[in-house]
Parts: structure tokens; C-alpha cells; sequence
């Protein structure tokens, strides 16, 4: 998974790209640990570009969920696609993790 990352507004941005999965948990888990160092604010996953996610990438998203509630610091996904959003449906995490639609929703909603 190729994951890059940008800061606007105090909130870390991370855009990936390809399929989360186990293989990808180190580089998910350094990019985070960077962005968080120049993020008070927040983190946006931008979801729009991950294919697929495994179980061991939805263990991940509810640590980090846990984490950044512990930290009062929001994390919010972006646009999932169809597959990503029912993968969240079926095992009932959906209801769980902040999601938007889109990238610009997303970020609105940090004010």
C-alpha cells in the first residue's frame, strides 16, 4: 500500500492507496506515528484509493480509533468505496468509526 501524508489546518491527512492489508501494517503504523507529531488536531484516513482490507488492516483502524480517543484527537475516514464500506457494514464496524463521503466533508466536520 502506498500511503502519503500532508497537514492543512493542524489535521494529518493520510492518503492510501492500494490494498490495506497485513503486509502494510508497519508503514500504516510509522506513517501515523509521523503524522501525529505535526497533527494536534486530528487524522482523516482518505479511504478512496484502498481496494481491499483484511482483517488484520480492520483490527488496526479500531486500535487507532481507540488511540486517538484516548489522545482526544478525532480520526475520521474518507471516502470508502463500496467494497471497503461493506466490509465496515457486515462486521459492524461501520457504526464504530467516524466516515464521510468524501475528502472535503470530512475535513468540514473538524471545525
Amino acid at each position: 500500500m502506498k500511503i502519503e501524508v500532508q497537514v492543512q489546518n493542524q489535521i494529518a491527512i493520510l492518503q492510501l492507496q492500494g490494498e490495506f492489508t497485513v503486509e502494510s501494517l508497519k508503514s500504516f503504523e510509522d506513517a501515523v506515528s509521523n503524522a501525529r507529531m505535526c497533527s494536534p488536531r486530528g487524522l482523516l484516513l482518505d479511504m478512496s484509493r484502498v481496494i481491499l482490507m483484511d482483517s488484520a488492516a480492520l483490527e488496526q483502524l479500531l486500535t487507532l480509533h481507540e488511540d486517538c480517543r484516548k489522545r482526544n484527537q478525532p480520526l475520521k475516514l474518507a471516502g470508502l468505496d463500496e467494497t471497503c464500506q461493506k466490509i465496515l457494514e457486515v462486521t459492524r464496524l461501520l457504526s464504530r468509526l467516524d466516515t464521510y463521503a468524501d475528502l472535503s466533508e470530512a475535513m468540514k466536520s473538524f471545525v
